[in-house]
């Protein structure tokens, strides 16, 4: 079977319909039915930013209602869960919070589901049903870090399948928490503290003691904050380039493929590393290429660079 892992959506109904026509899916009135021994996996970020919210949850969960698709939580489905969630011990507080960054952030979702309407109810209660993570005997998909550690914290609160509950979801929303810490993991990946006295402002002008780093490299203790950071080159700028990563929590635990999304990658895509694979290439962005890779998995390794589709701009 091939599983075609498909990136960051991000509301871009467009262009997941063109990727998936450019991989031969064919809508038989109800769905995108795959071609013969194939499937489709998402994983995650499917809201927020484009232009076409509903249109995009409609198709992924038509194919997940049809059995032919499976698909994993990303931060910014988990962030609509608990945008719209009242805190339960003050209910004029969220889980997460309404400020203007976090509206704006939500807003094209807003605009087609607005707080109290059916379209809202509906949608958040499908987002509960995707699970934080998938492993199977050929490959393991989540939406940004496979961290054994952060999952076995996240499993005591999830369901048998891995899906949030609204205990689950109170848990990891509370700042500084065992389980909120696991939670950023899974789904916003591993940050490294920077040295003493050192901060950086990013691109929403908040001020940050740590960096967001490329988890899939090898010694990632042994390097510069430079070499191991996924963070833009202005944010780095700010950092001394002499400044050594420290300190930093993670190993990968598993001999299987890994593929995550949510970095936000651009260029010619290639694998990661040796066992891991991203598919997030800026499909948000009108620039970006929504993207897949082919996995097989009667032969899941090596992985390759030519197994990547993407969305070719121009065709729907």
């Amino acid at each position: 079977m091939i599983v075609d892992v498909i990136g960051d959506i991000h509301g871009n109904a467009h262009k997941l319909i063109g990727l998936l026509e450019q991989l031969g899916y064919v809508h038989d009135g109800t769905h995108f039915a795959p071609p013969s021994g194939h499937r489709a996996l998402f994983i995650g970020d499917l809201i927020d930013r484009g232009a076409a919210q509903l249109e995009t949850l409609e198709i992924v969960f038509a194919m997940i209602d049809a059995g032919v698709a499976d698909a994993v939580m990303g931060n910014h489905e988990y962030n609509a869960l608990a945008f719209a969630t009242p805190h339960p011990e003050d209910s004029t507080r969220y889980l997460r919070s309404h400020s203007d960054a976090h509206v704006r952030q939500h807003q094209a979702f807003l605009d087609e589901a607005p707080i109290g309407s059916w379209e809202h109810h509906y949608w958040l209660a499908r987002l509960y049903e995707l699970p934080l993570w998938l492993e199977t005997e050929y490959g393991c998909f989540v939406h940004a870090c496979w961290d054994v550690r952060s999952m076995a914290v996240l499993q005591l609160l999830l369901t048998e399948k891995n899906t949030l509950t609204y205990q689950a979801l109170v848990a990891t929303s509370e700042n500084g928490s065992p389980e909120y810490d696991a939670l950023e993991r899974v789904l916003k990946g591993v940050e490294a503290p920077l040295p003493e006295g050192i901060t950086m402002v990013d691109k929403e002008g908040t001020t940050r003691k740590h960096v967001r780093v490329r988890w899939w490299l090898d010694d990632l203790q042994a390097r510069s904050i430079h070499e191991i950071a996924r963070a833009p080159k202005r944010e780095l700028a700010q950092i001394p380039a002499d400044a050594m990563a420290c300190n930093i929590d993670f190993a990968l635990h598993t001999d299987k493929p890994v593929f995550v999304g949510h970095y936000w990658l651009t260029g010619a895509p290639v694998p990661l590393s040796s066992q891991v694979i991203c598919t997030d290439y800026s499909a948000a962005a009108d620039s970006g290429y929504l993207t897949c890779y082919q996995l097989d998995t009667d032969a899941p390794l090596p992985l390759h660079a030519d197994n990547f589709i993407q969305h070719e701009h121009g065709q729907t």
